[in-house]
């Protein structure tokens, strides 16, 4: 275990000192956040079947220590995009049952180099591969409608580069669009929602962006977790973020935060090529297929767990997360 451990922590320490390179001896390195972060689900008596979402390895996670406390048998899963979770066959029991997910992880900064150096991608990722990330979700159609204001936007900004397109799009989402969580209909990431009522949150936000991108050929895609505080320290986190990538050609994924750029206008240049230490990523995409396949349809999102009973959807399982910064 030891030995395992010690060689990701150097594949990782490796990855890192390669962008600190890439930026050059002038720029600052990315940023890197390491936390304990804890998970817990409290499941009601009846007979179910529960998924919890379950963060994963990438270019800029390392999780460690994965730990699952139930008195319940579990499975590890993976499904589409790679998504991990947890899944329960939890059968009736006289009270309530608790599920205690916790892990160690190591967050880095991500960040779009070529926009600042000017390289460019020696080649372009396969066709194929960014075919899926150009289909509509169900809240966010690719009708003619969306591809007219979409076009609006760009051709008022005389965009004609796949980055300057996705540029003008950015722009327009964060000058256009409120943070306001008030009201009814806003955190469904529905787009005609959003672009009706010009305010709501992440998911509304980036229902945007990536419905325009894709409606005018330009790949993107979404992914979901949780927000940390810039401080460090301890705590309690109340709810979700979410965010994206768009595919330029020549550049590659750009990732983008349009919400937070709303919230914070002083960073509006960062968060277009940006994404911060300060999260946690636990699940890729929408209309998001479980492992084993849900009876219901698939989740608009998945970052809180998820649970069915006789085959239909059980709203509303408490959860609840805590954070704990760990020194380097």
């Amino acid at each position: 275990m030891k030995l395992t451990r010690r060689k990701a922590l150097k594949r990782f320490a490796l990855s890192i000192a390669a962008v600190v390179c890439a930026f050059g001896a002038n720029s600052a390195p990315p940023g890197t956040r390491r936390f304990h972060m804890e998970y817990k689900a409290t499941i009601p008596a009846a007979r179910l079947e529960l998924w919890i979402p379950l963060p994963h390895d990438d270019d800029y996670q390392k999780i460690d220590g994965l730990h699952v406390e139930s008195q319940m048998r579990y499975e590890v899963m993976t499904a589409r995009e790679g998504n991990k979770m947890l899944h329960l066959a939890k059968p009736e029991t006289p009270g309530p049952s608790t599920v205690t997910v916790s892990f160690d992880a190591v967050r880095r900064e991500h960040l779009q180099s070529r926009l600042s150096s000017g390289e460019r991608l020696a080649k372009d990722e396969d066709a194929a591969a960014l075919e899926r990330y150009l289909k509509p979700d169900r809240l966010v159609p690719l009708d003619p409608q969306i591809q007219t204001w979409a076009r609006e936007v760009v051709d008022a900004a005389h965009a004609h580069t796949d980055l300057e397109m996705i540029r003008a799009i950015y722009d327009h989402v964060v000058a256009t669009v409120k943070y306001d969580k008030t009201g009814k209909g806003w955190g469904r990431g529905d787009i005609y929602y959003a672009c009706d009522a010009r305010r709501g949150n992440c998911t509304d936000f980036h229902a945007i962006v990536i419905g325009y991108a894709r409606s005018l050929g330009i790949p993107a895609r979404f992914a979901i977790g949780l927000p940390l505080p810039v401080e460090r320290g301890a705590g309690k986190i109340a709810g979700y973020h979410c965010w994206a990538e768009l595919y330029a050609k020549g550049i590659g994924w750009i990732p983008v935060d349009a919400s937070e750029a709303a919230k914070n206008p002083a960073k509006r240049e960062y968060f277009f090529g940006a994404h911060d230490e300060n999260r946690i990523e636990l699940s890729k995409g929408r209309d998001v297929i479980l492992t084993p396949k849900q009876a219901g349809e698939p989740l608009n999102y998945f970052v809180y767990p998820y649970a069915e009973a006789d085959g239909k959807p059980v709203e509303n399982i408490p959860s609840e997360v805590s954070y704990r910064d760990l020194s380097r």
